[in-house]
């Protein structure tokens, strides 16, 4: 398992769920990983289980983002997972498109968008660092963006979250042409998960006898009528993260079940 030997990753937003799984599955093929959350006491907790360096990031902060671009200069992967749906909360304000909050609409995006675009600069900047070090036929960096299906189409009560992934959606692609226009071996994909059994969906279960029931009624409309599991998303960032994916830039790829393969789709007889 050395798919990512002697490859260096930064993950944000690496505590728990997706990014833990992508943290888990690069260390598995070999790569050195820097963790990085704004949840510190968790964070170092799965970096020490994983066999990772931590950092506290708030992807948010362009102050953080100049702190770590000066504890860790050049990389070979960026992995921009760290993100918000705003509606974390128990009692969570209106995140639809009338009754919508500015503030509550700008701190989603703070992070999800805001967060990407700065690590995505920080990036391209350490992935050139990179190529100086190494000589150039040996370097291929990889920025992967996490989006969601939520990025592909509209979520009415979820205004914000939709807004800033379909964001992670387009930027993605600016940076895959910019790097490409530039001559530069680094490549941009964007994945976007649909539903992953995550702690996002706690609040949504619950821990009760019917949590079962709840969950297969949340997916009964995907074709495979399932949750997906974090470590199915990983698995296809390794795939980006790697050499085997020289050619795919500015890619947008779907886990999700086969949810956005038709408008009203199910399991065939």
């Amino acid at each position: 398992m050395t798919r990512l030997q002697n490859k260096t990753a930064l993950i944000t937003g690496g505590a728990r769920g997706i990014g833990a799984a992508i943290a888990r599955a690069f260390r598995a093929e070999g790569a050195r990983i820097i963790l990085t959350d704004i949840d510190a006491d968790t964070g170092r907790v799965t970096a020490d289980r994983i066999g990772a360096e931590f950092a506290p990031l708030d992807v948010s902060s362009e102050q953080d983002w100049d702190r770590i671009a000066g504890q860790y200069p050049a990389l070979d992967i960026v992995v921009n997972n760290a993100g918000i749906t705003g509606l974390e909360g128990t009692t969570p304000p209106a995140h639809d498109p009338e009754n919508m909050r500015l503030a509550d609409w700008r701190a989603v995006h703070a992070v999800n968008s805001d967060g990407t675009f700065m690590g995505c600069r920080y990036a391209i900047r350490a992935m050139r660092a990179q190529a100086h070090n190494q000589q150039a036929g040996h370097v291929s960096g990889s920025i992967i963006n996490i989006s969601s299906r939520s990025g592909l189409v509209g979520i009415p009560m979820a205004a914000a979250y939709a807004a800033s992934k379909s964001a992670i959606r387009n930027h993605t692609k600016s940076v895959a042409l910019y790097c490409a226009a530039q001559g530069l071996k680094i490549r941009c994909n964007s994945i976007h998960p649909a539903a992953i059994m995550t702690p996002m969906w706690d609040p949504m279960l619950g821990n009760g006898p019917d949590r079962d029931k709840r969950a297969a009624a949340m997916v009964a409309d995907t074709p495979l009528r399932r949750f997906g599991q974090p470590a199915e998303v990983a698995a296809l960032a390794v795939l980006l993260a790697s050499d085997e994916a020289t050619y795919i830039t500015g890619a947008e790829m779907s886990v999700d079940g086969g949810i956005l393969a038709g408008s009203a789709a199910t399991p065939g007889g």
